[in-house]
């Protein structure tokens, strides 16, 4: 189980930044990209999928996070794309 801080979540940046530290602590590296953080849960990176991540502060994240991207043929808010690639590599994700 890992705790993600939503508090210090301002942007994409930051996002990259608080995960990486909460996976692998102070200055952990878990992508800096939407690709690298994919390629992070493919293990090899501190964590191994599965495992659940109990996102603090999420509705303060949501609302930093409301950039819209593309996605497929779609597009989607950066909170909700994070959330679906955590799902689809097996991560559950706790908002709280």
């Amino acid at each position: 189980m890992f705790a993600l801080d939503g508090r210090h979540i301002l942007d994409k940046d930051s996002f990259y930044c608080a995960i990486g530290e909460a996976i692998n602590g102070p200055g952990g590296y878990f992508g800096w990209n939407l690709d690298a953080l994919d390629d992070c849960l493919c293990g090899g990176w501190g964590a191994t999928v599965p495992f659940t991540l109990h996102w603090d502060s999420s509705a303060e994240a949501r609302a930093r996070l409301a950039e819209r991207v593309p996605a497929g043929d779609r597009e989607v808010t950066v909170f909700d794309l994070l959330l679906e690639i955590f799902e689809g590599r097996g991560v559950s994700v706790i908002l709280r």
